[in-house]
């Protein structure tokens, strides 16, 4: 160049180049290729002799590439791939390129455009993906437009759009940093760095409307404003707006509101969106880490969740031109790319529906981390397993089904002569009552039902051919016979001077009502014969006669081997509820083997408490 006698070559530049791992376009500092090289050493000597020093050796410049790599080996290819499909070129592997990208390029130039909806999983061009393609601008940009359209904010959008294709034209001249800041600052907005290019625009055109060329000039100096970078703004924003008239997208007078706008930018940043962690740091897209960068309004407030318009490497991975989000808009304009998780599925009687956890996570950030979604639409197979067995099985279910009530007075009755014989082999197990719900509801087409309101529809028509269709029997529910649990053995009352006392039933080891129960109004109580007490009743005496013989002292216990053989010999002999327990049982054995054995004996054996009666005392209430 004319006046350059002199040119000093680190041999080093910042070389844009764009990592297809990590998304992130990167600006590392690089040997200069040859002609890069020969191409600063031309800058002198053009009109007269010139010096170039080079500040590293000729060896390392023979062993430098002879020429930088073209930009289509070292950019992000969405823009070119778009293009290529929408001009119908063919395979995009196949092009003959002069200088062919890396297919590895190309997959994720195309991941991108699926990002955006511009392709589908086939990599065929989407309706969305041809609007997309009409603005000649990067497909992220682009792909905000479109949206803008719809959620009614293009004006806002196209001040932006047209901001996010040049250099910004904010100065920050290294000598006058904090004044510059304090200029910047009048129309920063503490949300939004895009609401801030909003602003300086609107700013910027009130200026130009009052001031001649001149004064605008001197106007964008003072206040650290690029004035040929503000020309190229609105050169490049009238150019979109033609571009956006000719589509017939419309303008809102109105002001957008601030989530409307930004959603709208969300739509194509959805890989670029933040979650903060310790130290300001952020969590990105694809467990990126980065940090929002320090010329950005939003570096001190660092907000929970953010989006950027790029994240760069330079010193460290930098998120630039940000914005504060709510995750939760990113959920619709990503139902393509986010993960969804379901936990903890179970019914909800007052819903009568099945209902799981959702979790939905977008590039392993997770933006919706819990809430209640029906599971029968995620899932149908495991919901209708889970319907038969908490709605059906468990009785958590209103139904006005006949079969519902019958089927519970059923189980009552023999949970009732399980609690009597104290053993729980007679009524069958769940997974039982299980199989039995889901082969009646198979055969009549009911497997797909699960929850109340289908099932409610599938019964009544099905009850309309076969009423009993979910009936139980007893064939369906017994394990075994139930011939020895007689109300002779097991009575459902007591009587005391001529009055019938009820009695219940109640096997649970440690419960107070454990055993049997007789129920004695107050009134009676003087009357209650404690001596027949002890007999409990017939199908109880023998397990405790069993149990008062065990309890005995080694070397009289001893004479009566084998004690239930004993015990049997006793209850054929014995007149039930006559006189002391013990002392009956004592005589029989005095009988039978000739060796006298004391009562007390008897009486002083611990037992537990189901081989007593319990006295449940009622008020006169009732209570």
């Amino acid at each position: 160049m004319p006046g350059i006698r002199y040119v000093i070559d680190p041999g080093l530049a910042r070389i844009s180049r764009y990592s297809y791992r990590s998304k992130v376009q990167r600006l590392p500092v690089e040997p200069v290729s040859q002609a890069s090289a020969n191409q600063r050493k031309g800058r002198c000597g053009r009109v007269a002799e010139g010096v170039c020093i080079r500040l590293y050796s000729e060896e390392d410049f023979n062993s430098r590439s002879e020429f930088t790599d073209a930009e289509i080996r070292r950019t992000n290819l969405a823009a070119v791939i778009l293009q290529m499909l929408t001009l119908r070129l063919g395979s995009i592997e196949a092009f003959p390129f002069i200088d062919p990208p890396d297919s590895r390029y190309i997959n994720d130039g195309f991941k991108l455009l699926q990002e955006l909806g511009a392709v589908d999983e086939k990599r065929n061009i989407t309706s969305l993906g041809w609007q997309v393609s009409k603005l000649p601008i990067d497909p992220r940009i682009a792909r905000m437009v479109v949206a803008a359209v719809k959620e009614g904010c293009l004006r806002e959008m196209l001040i932006i759009a047209s901001a996010l294709t040049i250099q910004d034209p904010r100065e920050r001249p290294f000598d006058k940093q904090q004044a510059a800041d304090e200029k910047h600052r009048q129309y920063a907005d503490k949300d939004s760095d895009f609401v801030t290019l909003v602003n300086l625009w609107a700013l910027f055109e009130e200026q130009r409307q009052e001031l001649s060329q001149n004064q605008l000039r001197k106007y964008c100096q003072k206040h650290f404003l690029s004035y040929n970078r503000m020309r190229e703004w609105r050169d490049v924003h009238r150019q979109l707006h033609l571009i956006c008239k000719s589509l017939e997208y419309k303008e809102s007078p109105a002001e957008a509101g601030y989530d409307r706008l930004h959603r709208a930018l969300l739509s194509g940043l959805l890989g670029n969106i933040g979650f903060k962690q310790e130290n300001k740091e952020y969590l990105g897209a694809r467990n990126r880490r980065f940090y929002v960068f320090p010329g950005s309004g939003l570096y001190k407030s660092a907000p929970k969740w953010i989006m950027a318009a790029e994240v760069v490497e330079t010193s460290k991975l930098y998120a630039r031109m940000v914005a504060k989000i709510d995750p939760l808009w990113a959920e619709p304009l990503a139902g393509h790319l986010v993960k969804r998780n379901y936990f903890e599925p179970h019914w909800e009687k007052k819903r009568a529906q099945v209902i799981a956890q959702e979790q939905v996570s977008l590039y392993g950030l997770i933006i919706v981390p819990k809430r209640n979604v029906d599971f029968g639409k995620v899932d149908p197979l495991v919901s209708h397993d889970i319907f038969i067995r908490s709605a059906l099985v468990e009785g958590q279910f209103h139904t006005k089904g006949k079969f519902f009530a019958h089927n519970r007075r059923l189980l009552t009755s023999v949970e009732g002569l399980e609690a009597k014989s104290r053993r729980k082999d007679l009524l069958v197990d769940e997974d039982t009552l299980c199989d039995f719900y889901t082969a009646r509801m198979a055969k009549h087409k009911g497997d797909h039902v699960v929850n109340g309101a289908g099932f409610e529809k599938w019964r009544k028509t099905v009850e309309g051919s076969d009423e009993k269709v979910l009936f139980l029997t007893e064939a369906d529910i017994l394990q075994r016979s139930t011939e020895h649990v007689t109300a002779r053995q097991y009575p459902e009352v007591f009587k005391v001077s001529g009055a019938p006392l009820k009695l219940s039933y109640h096997f649970e080891p440690g419960a107070a009502d454990d055993g049997v129960s007789v129920n004695v109004p107050l009134v009676l109580l003087n009357q209650i014969p404690l001596q027949r007490l002890e007999w409990l009743v017939p199908g109880m005496l023998k397990d405790k006669c069993v149990a008062l013989l065990k309890g005995l002292p080694k070397q009289i216990r001893k004479n009566y081997v084998p004690i239930p053989d004993y015990v049997d010999a006793f209850l054929q002999s014995a007149s039930f509820g006559e006189g002391k327990l013990e002392e009956a049982l004592a005589h029989q054995m005095l009988r039978m083997t000739g060796v006298r054995l004391d009562p007390q004996l008897l009486e002083a054996v611990e037992l537990e408490a189901h081989h007593r009666v319990n006295i449940k005392l009622l008020g006169d209430k009732g209570s």
